[in-house]
């Protein structure tokens, strides 16, 4: 947290004084580049600031001036960092009820099924090969979204199947890759203790409950390497 908040300063900056300026050097364009990666990320991390203010402590360290003592900042450092994570833990929580609340109505959908774990499923095509194993290597394309059908992942924006053990997986797809058969389309409800759980990832929020679209292209055997592709889908972490 600590690093990402002095590091923000410099996204302070751009934000602050960025719109008035051209971007006519490659100083300007990286330094607007550094500042749109770290406002995103900590737009992603849910953290306020006041950009105005931010710029103002940029010019200050760079004069070799601060408004502040150490211990100041390092108290301020601590209360934001309590104030993120209170934050994180109440979203935590409004997403495990949401997420509960969705697969509870979404069980009597029309063609879903629920398996022992809680994983539900909808069969949109049955496929005709062969049945992967956990020891198997698959070929997959995927599109994940989220509940309210944010896409924060998928094979074909890439335009190649993602390859990876069945084993590799979240325990959703572990278990719903050995119930297909190759040619086959599942659409799959996750629930968070089968995906990520209370951590999450980046683009996916803690306690989230995933839907994927996934067609079961290939079986590769194990003990093939398989090609790395661009990102593996719902890698364990």
């Amino acid at each position: 947290m600590k690093k990402l908040v002095i590091a923000g300063a410099a996204a302070g900056l751009v934000i602050a004084v960025g719109c008035t300026k051209k971007l006519d050097t490659d100083q300007k364009k990286a330094s607007y580049a550094i500042g749109q990666q770290i406002g995103g990320n900590m737009k992603q991390q849910n953290i306020e600031i006041d950009a105005d203010v931010m710029a103002m402590a940029m010019k200050d360290a760079i004069k070799g001036d601060s408004k502040m003592t150490k211990e100041e900042i390092q108290q301020a450092m601590m209360k934001l960092q309590e104030s993120a994570m209170k934050k994180q833990q109440e979203a935590a929580e409004e997403n495990k009820k949401k997420g509960a609340e969705f697969l509870e109505k979404n069980k009597s959908a029309e063609g879903v099924k629920v398996t022992a774990s809680g994983l539900q499923y909808k069969v949109e095509k049955e496929g005709d090969g062969k049945m992967p194993t956990k020891t198997d290597t698959v070929k997959a394309h995927y599109t994940g979204t989220l509940i309210d059908g944010t896409k924060f992942d998928s094979s074909l924006d890439r335009g190649q199947p993602a390859e990876f053990p069945v084993q590799g997986v979240i325990p959703g797809w572990s278990e719903a890759l050995q119930m297909m058969k190759v040619g086959a389309k599942y659409k799959l409800f996750i629930p968070p203790e089968l995906a990520y759980g209370a951590s999450g990832r980046p683009g996916i929020p803690a306690n989230s409950v995933l839907v994927f679209d996934v067609e079961l292209v290939e079986i590769v055997k194990a003990g093939a390497a398989p090609a790395a592709p661009a990102e593996k889908p719902a890698k364990k972490k």
